[in-house]
């Protein structure tokens, strides 16, 4: 077991220790600024066995990160169109990953696109939380950046985090900033996750992520600024209800002070840390105990959690229960973490 942290709660980031699972890089999509895609059959299903080699090999090692083990496996899926053929191998696939890593002692959390109801469903009963970006709202990126990209529909997406509220999935959402919106539209697009967090209360944390360039992309645009993201930070605090906590990722802020400025502004969580960023594979963590000394120079304590937070707990298939209370148990994180925030 590992000591239990001296919190000192309004100085205290969480983050989650974590593998990336990728069933599939193939999807239907092609936004411009994607560096994960493969077209639809260039990208074999990762198998099984496959799968099981690779979790095997994490139960005998520990995070790049102040040798914590791995917890979360989070699923992450390219997205297979909703009328093809293939699509309920494909959920089926998700469902066998997420069971295999339940069975070998991990929590799994899977964000593979817009699902149906009966899909989310389906995957609560091997999932201990889900996410998918909102991205944007405003209809203008269809014609943009989004104009090869159906499943990234507005309303769609916005049905995704209802019906998440509907059947009690603790959920994970986010921005994705500098892709061609205006202030106005990432005001509006928090606003409206405010909205459904206020009818369902389920939305765990919102990511704000600066768009950063990459190898493989057609949009070749420049990346968003980092002292942007602070002041968005502060806004965003200003929008979301209290008991949602902002994140933000670290290996996307180049510089220090620009992370501490937002953590100063009111973010609390840096997410799913492992060795590959899936989405944004030219952007490496800071690992080795790089970003625990950055953060605790300036007077942040760095603190493990669950991908899910003990507050939904109750929300849980019963299944699921005995593995998440004896994560808790095993890194002593028995307080809440409601990330109580200063609005200054």
């Amino acid at each position: 077991m590992f000591a239990a942290p001296n919190l000192n709660l309004s100085k205290t980031v969480t983050y989650s220790p974590a593998h990336t699972l990728v069933p599939t890089y193939e999807c239907f999509n092609r936004c411009s600024y994607c560096n994960f895609r493969i077209d639809p059959g260039q990208s074999p299903w990762l198998s099984l066995t496959e799968a099981e080699a690779t979790l095997r090999s994490l139960q005998q090692s520990t995070s790049s990160l102040n040798s914590i083990p791995v917890i979360e496996i989070l699923v992450l899926s390219g997205e297979v169109h909703p009328q093809s053929t293939r699509r309920a191998a494909w959920i089926q696939q998700l469902y066998d990953h997420c069971g295999q890593a339940l069975a070998l002692g991990f929590l799994p959390h899977t964000n593979a696109g817009p699902l149906s109801f009966s899909e989310m469903q389906l995957l609560k009963t091997v999932n201990v939380s889900m996410g998918l970006m909102l991205e944007q709202l405003t209809p203008d990126l269809l014609k943009t950046v989004h104009r090869h990209a159906p499943s990234k529909q507005p309303d769609l997406r916005l049905q995704q985090l209802a019906q998440a509220g509907e059947l009690q999935i603790p959920f994970t959402t986010g921005l994705l900033l500098g892709i061609g919106e205006t202030d106005r539209d990432r005001w509006e697009t928090l606003e409206a996750i405010a909205h459904i967090h206020r009818q369902h209360h389920h939305i765990q944390e919102v990511i704000l992520q600066p768009y950063s360039p990459g190898q493989q992309e057609a949009l070749s645009g420049s990346a968003f600024s980092s002292k942007e993201l602070v002041s968005l930070v502060a806004i965003a605090r200003q929008i979301l209800p209290a008991d949602v906590a902002i994140q933000v990722p670290p290996n996307l802020i180049q510089h220090s002070t620009d992370l501490i400025a937002c953590l100063a502004a009111g973010a609390r969580d840096l997410g799913g840390i492992s060795p590959r960023d899936e989405v944004n594979p030219n952007y490496s963590h800071r690992l080795g105990g790089k970003l625990d000394s950055i953060l605790g120079a300036n007077g942040w304590q760095l603190v493990p959690r669950l991908p899910i937070y003990p507050q939904y707990d109750q929300w849980l298939a019963e299944p699921l229960k005995p593995l998440v209370q004896q994560w808790r148990s095993r890194i002593n994180l028995t307080q809440p973490l409601t990330h109580p925030l200063h609005r200054s």
